[in-house]
């Protein structure tokens, strides 16, 4: 039996500015595979280009060449709408600051996005009642994100990611706004969901020791895989 193929697939993709006149090239033909099930870690120093990869992987911007395969389909040159039904589909975002909807539960911002796939509110209540008791918070889902701290918020970040069982997660720097302690504790709870429900993801972090827990780790430098 044939293995499945890579959950994403980037070729020479590029991406450039104009800026005051002068050309900046942010990407310059990245290749990069990630296979189903696989965690991979992006590092790089500021500036390196990681946030504007994770744009293209996420389908959140245009203005990109060459070839992006998600879930075996080419995304390269989609629609907005169409890019909108494929991170639906397929996708899950954690960002470095939650952006929970600050008016919603923490129960409801996990409910929401289920809802927008379809998903019966009741089935999307025990979902998310499930994923906000695997991070420790069953005593705090009707609490609302001002009553939350920082690394509660950002747990219902994840639980949020995670809602849909998404095919791949994206999180761009998901603890750089947690202490220490928090930051590794918050880590570890999403690596095991992530894998607990076969996901693949793509953690761009500047942190080594982070990333050291995940399967992979690439290094992007001055635009391009090393």
């Amino acid at each position: 039996m044939n293995s499945p193929g890579p959950v994403i697939a980037l070729r020479n993709l590029a991406r450039s500015f104009e800026q005051g006149g002068v050309r900046i090239d942010v990407l310059r033909g990245v290749n990069l595979e990630i296979a189903p099930g696989e965690i991979v870690a992006l590092v790089g120093p500021s500036g390196s280009g990681k946030s504007t990869l994770l744009q293209a992987v996420g389908l959140l911007e245009g203005g990109f060449s060459g070839q992006i395969e998600l879930a075996g389909k080419d995304a390269s040159n989609l629609s907005s709408a169409e890019r909108t039904t494929m991170r639906r589909e397929h996708l899950g975002f954690v960002y470095q600051f939650h952006h929970l909807l600050p008016d919603f539960t923490a129960k409801e911002n996990v409910v929401l996005p289920q809802l927008l796939v379809g998903t019966k509110r009741a089935a999307a209540n025990e979902r998310a009642l499930e994923l906000l008791g695997a991070l420790g918070l069953e005593h705090r889902v009707e609490h609302r994100p001002s009553q939350l701290s920082g690394g509660e918020q950002q747990r219902v970040a994840v639980a949020r990611a995670l809602a849909n069982r998404p095919q791949l997660v994206l999180a761009d720097e998901p603890t750089g706004n947690l202490d220490e302690k928090t930051s590794e504790r918050v880590l570890g709870e999403f690596l095991e969901l992530v894998r607990g429900q076969g996901s693949s993801a793509l953690v761009a972090t500047h942190n080594e020791r982070l990333a050291a827990r995940m399967d992979r780790v690439v290094r992007l430098h001055e635009g391009r895989i090393e």
